[in-house]
């Protein structure tokens, strides 16, 4: 079944609980900002953004509704992509940057954190699947980059500047897609588009069930429906109550259902008897 179709049987209140928005963030407020702004106009309890964006950086910037808050942390290690301008302070041909990137900024690379970052300034090795040059205009260049979560692009244009010799910063940046959220969804809308769902009541056609975005990034595992009153107060799953089930490595992620109902997150264990134990339980909506 398409997300549309469950979309259509699924009331709007079950979506404000636990489901999740994919902002177009605009250059200017931060990331929090646009989650306030959704919290408030929603008359929601909490949001929570999946990901940092610097104020001037735009694009895709999703935001968990309520209860969909605590998937946050399954999401913000997933692989990010991004357009933008870099400048460089001395020209010098593409073919030439192109070398230094495929030689230096390619595969598993060292980054230390910018100094206005919130995290710790210690190097941490980050993966770039892909660092494209796309056109040059004297001395800006397009370019287009696939990393790995929790990569710095401002950082990462000002290291291949040093690099090159000749120093080189960003100019602007967009993010194109963030692990499964892309500017490419159907449900990808600006605040205006935003505000006009509010004014013109159709909010349950720009928000996505969060189980549905779970289904398309960890594997699902079925349970019997016979304990299911006491896995929802946090029991552990036991063997016996898995239908049926592929090997899982311990410490493994899973998203539990029963038939079309969200159970939970778990983490495979090794222990004899039990399967896995709860990491979030979906406790049932009140109407």
């Amino acid at each position: 079944m398409s997300i549309e179709k469950i979309k259509e049987k699924r009331p709007l209140l079950e979506l404000l609980e636990f489901g999740i928005l994919n902002i177009d963030k605009p250059s200017g407020p931060t990331s929090f900002t646009i989650s306030n702004l959704v919290r408030k106009k929603l008359n929601l309890r909490k949001t929570s953004h999946f990901g940092t964006l610097d104020p001037m950086v735009t694009g895709v910037l999703p935001i968990a509704l309520n209860r969909a808050c605590k998937l946050t942390g399954y999401f913000l290690g997933e692989d990010k992509e991004y357009i933008g301008v870099m400048r460089i302070h001395e020209d010098v041909e593409l073919k030439d940057i192109a070398k230094v990137i495929k030689k230096k900024f390619l595969g598993k690379i060292k980054q230390t954190p910018p100094v206005k970052s919130r995290v710790k300034r210690q190097e941490r090795e980050r993966e770039i699947k892909k660092f494209e040059l796309l056109e040059k205009d004297g001395k800006n260049i397009l370019f287009r980059a696939e990393v790995e979560g929790g990569t710095y692009i401002r950082k990462l244009i000002d290291d291949l500047g040093k690099e090159l010799g000749i120093g080189a910063h960003m100019l602007e940046l967009r993010r194109t897609r963030a692990g499964i959220f892309s500017e490419n969804d159907k449900e990808f809308l600006n605040l205006y588009d935003f505000e006009r769902a509010i004014e013109n009541n159709e909010l349950d056609k720009t928000i996505i069930p969060a189980e549905e975005i779970i289904k398309k990034v960890y594997p699902v595992v079925q349970i019997k429906s016979d304990n299911l009153k006491q896995i929802f107060t946090g029991k552990p799953i036991y063997k016996e109550d898995v239908i049926s089930t592929r090997k899982f490595k311990k410490g493994e992620v899973i998203s539990v259902f029963c038939d079309k109902r969200f159970v939970g997150m778990y983490k495979i264990t090794s222990e004899e008897e039990i399967f896995a134990r709860a990491e979030f339980v979906m406790q049932e909506i009140k109407k």
